[in-house]
């Protein structure tokens, strides 16, 4: 009859207007998934100069020498920029008063300084009561130390953060590629796969966005991290690793007579580390040796180990994690110093998928 045809007429038309709805939503969910994971550039391209009256001659001399964007340009000290070859002094100086016309750096509100804070960006540990206790995960803009014994988990939270830094933001990831600078031979892409398969990632294309250097000598291992800008202004990077930071500068310096020129090298690769982390917005993981402290203190204390690097090291890490041995295959997080997290303790384990929650 046309009473039924006309409900069921009015039937299809709620139920196809509902489908729509239903697209749209979805349509509207993918889309805002996508802009949270889109990367705001804060940098400027070093191409910007020639704007500014900067022959591309010179322009391309400064990228050979490893400067890449124009705050890392004012990052640099004047002494630095003449060692590139073929900028003379009156050269070095217009360059600078180009690049200060660009930089937006110099005083800023405490509002804009809050305001710029949203953009720092936390990467899972793959461990809740990890990622709890340092606020949500690994912090962009800053350097994160690790340090402990053998066997602690160090290059094992590296490795789990070479996966979780992939992930999209919504999952507690960084949604970027990953730098990984291997001191000591302990990088293993077979390791990769099950933590990937773990978050639902392909083995291969986590590999693909892993990029991996061997350095052996600690001048290797800051030519490797000079590359780096380049790469970064290329491609959208969100997290830089270092296993170890110190291995390398306790092979090459030897005893107290270069103990001065180790810590001033040593305190120059932190200060490149951390003028990357700012400008690029990048989270940097080192991991870090431990030495027994033979001082008059260590028969009071429960565990007299120090880390390696002193003062320059401890000055130069935002935040300082202290492993330690826990139960079977547990593991124990320590806030060892941080400009914002109180001091506090999480238990973690080790598995075959990397750092997870642990097991009673």
């Amino acid at each position: 009859s046309k009473a039924t045809v006309s409900v069921l007429y009015c039937y299809l038309h709620v139920h196809m207007a509902q489908a729509v709805g239903e697209k749209r939503k979805a349509a509207a969910a993918v889309e805002q998934h996508e802009d949270e994971d889109v990367e705001v550039e804060h940098w400027t391209d070093i191409e910007r100069l020639t704007e500014m009256g900067i022959g591309s001659a010179d322009v391309a001399k400064l990228k050979a020498g490893g400067i890449n964007t124009v705050g890392g340009l004012t990052m640099q000290v004047k002494k630095t920029l003449l060692t590139i070859k073929g900028l003379s002094e009156a050269k070095v100086d217009k360059i600078l008063e180009a690049a200060k016309k660009l930089s937006t750096s110099g005083f800023q509100s405490g509002i804009e300084a809050l305001e710029k804070r949203k953009d720092v960006v936390r990467i899972t540990t793959g461990c809740k009561a990890f990622d709890d206790l340092l606020g949500g995960g690994i912090e962009t803009m800053s350097i994160t130390e690790a340090f402990g014994e053998f066997r602690t988990g160090k290059t094992q939270l590296a490795h789990t953060l070479c996966v979780t830094s992939q992930l999209p933001r919504s999952l507690g990831g960084g949604n970027g590629k990953v730098a990984f600078v291997d001191t000591e031979g302990t990088f293993r892409p077979e390791r990769i796969r099950p933590i990937a398969e773990r978050f639902g990632l392909e083995a291969e294309a986590a590999l693909e966005n892993i990029i991996v250097a061997r350095a052996y000598t600690h001048e290797h291992q800051a030519s490797l991290l000079g590359c780096l800008g380049a790469k970064m202004v290329d491609d959208q990077f969100k997290l830089l690793i270092i296993d170890s930071i110190t291995a390398l500068f306790r092979v090459d310096f030897s005893g107290r007579g270069e103990l001065a020129e180790r810590q001033q090298k040593l305190g120059k690769m932190l200060s490149h580390l951390i003028k990357l982390a700012e400008e690029f917005n990048i989270a940097v993981y080192i991991t870090n040796q431990v030495i027994a402290d033979p001082g008059g203190a260590s028969m009071f204390t429960a565990d007299p180990k120090k880390p390696v690097g002193g003062h320059v090291m401890a000055h130069a890490s935002t935040t300082r994690l202290y492993l330690r041995k826990g139960r079977g295959e547990q593991r124990i997080c320590k806030i060892h110093d941080s400009p914002c997290l109180p001091e506090a303790e999480a238990v973690y384990q080790i598995s075959a998928e990397g750092i997870t929650d642990a097991k009673d």
